[in-house]
């Protein structure tokens, strides 16, 4: 008679924030014993067991909440060297050190503000789109774009660790409109060889209109040649005057020299 074929134990590679659903295998005051069909024992302490139907309230005993051959739902927290630690609380899609910007991450809507829409990403804290990142459109108010329970992918814009601020963006995973181009002008003269071509028109020269400073100028110039004769006159009279001054100061002395002599 043939032995018994053993079930053996499949050696998976598990990583942190695998979800399983475990067999309770034993149960003792530090925990449970839970088959996830790994080689590796799989333990899950009291500290991460949790009450489905209570999560908050604190375990009093672990047999209240979980027993021997009871199936639960279980996600690995550290994989070691010879055993698997696992938790009943799920894990965030993304601590912190795993978010940054430019990343495209799927969101729900929680709660819309004036200035823009709270979206639950899987992290610690729920990201925000400004109003102005909804759409390459003017928005008004969030409900204009989104309501609560809408969900989309987002892309991320900025990570605060800090002040614990994820910054997110509907607009930038959309495409921006199109800008169309204006038409040249045409004419109705047809083009050689083509009934259909329109030959384009040159564009007309602008002239810009002169300013208050031109004008103040060109009207300052105007006066100043109109009265270019008048002033060309007194500089010559002038002139005169001062050289005959010069000779009746001249004749006075001589006449002066002439006395004393």
């Amino acid at each position: 008679m043939d032995a018994p074929v053993e079930n053996k134990k499949e050696d998976t590679n598990v990583k942190p924030k695998d979800k399983f659903e475990g067999k309770v295998l034993k149960t003792s005051l530090q925990g449970a014993l839970i088959d996830i069909n790994n080689q590796l024992p799989a333990f899950l302490h009291i500290s991460q067991v949790i009450d489905s139907k209570n999560p908050d309230a604190v375990l009093k005993s672990l047999e209240d909440v979980i027993k021997v051959d009871d199936i639960v739902t279980v996600w690995v927290r550290r994989v070691l060297k010879d055993h698997i630690e696992l938790t009943m609380r799920e894990p965030l899609a993304y601590e912190w050190r795993e978010l940054a910007p430019d990343m495209v991450v799927h969101g729900k809507v929680l709660r819309l503000e004036s200035f823009g829409a709270f979206v639950e990403i899987g992290a610690e804290r729920p990201g925000l789109i400004h109003v102005s990142e909804l759409s390459h459109n003017y928005v008004r108010t969030p409900n204009e774009v989104v309501k609560v329970g809408d969900e989309f992918d987002v892309k991320v814009l900025e990570v605060d660790r800090r002040k614990k601020q994820i910054k997110l963006s509907i607009k930038a995973l959309l495409e921006g409109p199109e800008e169309s181009m204006p038409e040249p002008k045409r004419s109705g003269r047809k083009g050689k060889g083509n009934k259909h071509a329109f030959v384009e028109e040159p564009a007309e020269e602008v002239i810009p209109d002169p300013t208050y400073m031109e004008i103040a100028l060109r009207r300052a110039m105007d006066k100043a040649e109109q009265r270019l004769p008048e002033i060309e006159s007194r500089v010559k009279k002038s002139k005169s005057f001062s050289s005959e001054a010069d000779e009746i100061f001249e004749r006075t002395m001589q006449n002066k020299i002439n006395d004393k002599n």
